[in-house]
């Protein structure tokens, strides 16, 4: 395939020819990366046919089909594969320069890419950004929201934010904040009608606000730990999501008690909305870890992200 692009690309061609090939190149790989035309094409600001109108040309200057397209799908050939790959990291490794460049400016510009849960988005990210994207209007941020661990390099990220330091050797890993801990809490409303448990076994008969994991679909259990003896609870209890922010909503009504995340509760412990219970049981467990792969340069917008997300967590 690759002497198909050399033949129809001929290296003599002229600046407009050149111009069409980067742009037909660019077109592909967002499809290829998408594998969604109608994504794509709101991606990159086009319509649908025009779309399939530059990949069928793509397709037919280089000799070969690229793509396997059917009513429900869209898949890569062997050769769309192969085309993915070269164009792909060349065409990031010049968006690359030319953000490492607009970095060296007086003041630090440029796109910067972050992927992290809901949560971490939420508690430790947004917060901290406001501040970046006050003081620096040159910068831009685009969280991507994924629960799943998603590969940064797949979604052309610069950097993800998760808990946990468990990760591949090709990735620089820094540390952010404390450790964590976890938070049984209610309202003090709730706790006077009810009762404070003292130890993980008082919680039976409790109204207990579970957490559905997305990933699994299975409870969350709330775990314990105190002199070495570690203790595992299912909570039962009238309410069930699988989303934090609701339990925590709940909770603050009084419908119950939550077990969530110090971090996430720490205002509504201060201001006396929340009280929390068993404190003695929740030893630290990890802290939240910025990684970016080994090999990629920083820019410095990334440079500001990272230090306004380190001071936030000190």
């Amino acid at each position: 395939m690759r002497w198909a692009v050399l033949r129809a690309y001929d290296p003599a061609m002229s600046i407009e020819h050149r111009r069409d090939v980067i742009r037909d190149l660019t077109t592909f790989v967002v499809v290829a990366r998408e594998l969604n035309f109608t994504r794509a094409a709101a991606k990159l600001g086009v319509t649908q046919s025009a779309l399939s109108y530059t990949i069928k040309v793509l397709e037919e200057r280089i000799g070969v089909r690229l793509l396997t397209r059917t009513t429900r799908s869209v898949g890569l050939t062997e050769a769309g594969e192969r085309l993915l790959d070269e164009a792909g990291r060349h065409l990031d490794g010049i968006e690359q320069v030319l953000t490492c460049i607009s970095g060296h400016n007086d003041r630090p510009a440029g796109m910067v890419r972050i992927v992290a849960s809901d949560h971490i988005a939420a508690s430790v990210i947004q917060p901290a950004m406001v501040d970046v994207l006050t003081r620096y209007p040159e910068i831009n941020l685009e969280l991507l929201i994924d629960n799943a661990m998603a590969d940064i390099v797949a979604e052309r990220c610069d950097a993800g934010v998760r808990l946990g330091d468990h990760l591949a050797s090709d990735m620089i890993v820094l540390p952010l904040g404390p450790e964590l801990r976890m938070a049984a809490v209610a309202t003090p409303a709730y706790f006077e009608a009810h009762g404070r448990p003292r130890m993980p076994a008082d919680l039976n008969g409790h109204n207990c606000l579970a957490f559905r994991m997305q990933s699994v679909g299975n409870l969350y259990a709330w775990e314990f730990e105190k002199d070495g003896k570690v203790v595992s609870v299912r909570p039962q209890g009238q309410f069930v999501s699988n989303d934090p922010a609701q339990i925590l909503v709940a909770a603050l009504k009084g419908v119950g008690i939550a077990f969530m995340k110090e971090i996430s509760v720490q205002a509504y412990l201060e201001d006396g909305r929340l009280e929390r219970v068993m404190e003695d049981w929740c030893p630290g467990f990890g802290r939240y870890c910025l990684y970016y792969p080994a090999a990629k340069q920083p820019t410095a917008a990334f440079e500001v992200v990272l230090d306004t997300l380190r001071d936030g967590l000190q």
